[in-house]
């Protein structure tokens, strides 16, 4: 792959960097409500999402990625709100990965660092981007994360087998950033194998590249079920009140 050469290239000092923000999921677990247009405070969780990106400095171009069905109100959202970073509007694939490889198409070809954030994840601050994106544009491949605080443990058939260690386990969110023609490169190789992998890292980690880890955040939260909704307002209250 010739992409991976450019790892050894030596980079600039802002290494302009594109977004794919994928917001074509199906909802399944929200009961009815699309998570990506649902309302966050006062505006779609999608909003929110793309502003993060609009006004993070080390993010220069965004393409965002979703279902035919909801192509013409994300278009519409990005007009409405003036976001001038987004360059294009895609239809994904029917899994995350197709969705991906959508957005991957459409970056521009001066894309030296592409970030892979889900449309869901609304309160992503711009610390988390820039530190990513830091750390990539050092590493080639670098996610924010946060280690595991719970007991884990692996069962069979309902029982328990065994407790696992907790001292090297992360908890991964997005954005997941990464030198442009690795992860181009990662993508296309993982689905030639037919794998239909559901994080962004574990297709470079598939080619020997370890990740970076960086800093996460509790409020950095995936919009997946009602409940999530009810806990984005109260961060946003917080937030607004100063509280955090």
């Amino acid at each position: 792959m010739a992409g991976l050469l450019s790892l050894f290239k030596k980079k600039s000092a802002a290494p302009r960097c594109a977004a794919v923000i994928v917001a074509a999921g199906s909802a399944r677990r929200m009961e009815g409500i699309d998570k990506v247009l649902a309302p966050l405070g006062e505006l779609p969780v999608l909003v929110h999402t793309l502003y993060a990106f609009q006004d993070c400095a080390a993010v220069d171009e965004v393409v965002v990625v979703t279902r035919e069905d909801l192509l013409v109100e994300v278009g519409r959202i990005c007009r409405d709100f003036a976001f001038d970073k987004v360059t294009k509007v895609v239809v994904g694939g029917e899994e995350r990965i197709h969705s991906v490889q959508a957005g991957l198409r459409e970056v521009s070809a001066e894309a030296e660092l592409i970030a892979i954030h889900d449309g869901a994840r609304p309160l992503v601050s711009q610390e988390i981007i820039q530190e990513a994106a830091a750390a990539a544009a050092a590493s080639g491949a670098a996610a924010p994360a946060l280690p595991l605080t719970d007991t884990v443990k692996r069962a069979e058939g309902g029982r328990t087998t065994e407790t696992v260690d907790r001292a090297q386990l992360w908890a991964v969110q997005t954005p997941q950033i990464f030198e442009a023609g690795l992860i181009k490169g990662a993508v296309q190789k993982a689905l030639e194998d037919g794998e239909l992998l559901t994080d962004d890292c574990g297709a470079v980690e598939r080619l020997g590249m370890p990740v970076t880890l960086t800093r996460g955040s509790r409020e950095n939260i995936k919009i997946t079920t009602p409940l999530d909704l009810i806990v984005g307002e109260a961060v946003l209250r917080a937030r607004g009140e100063g509280a955090l």
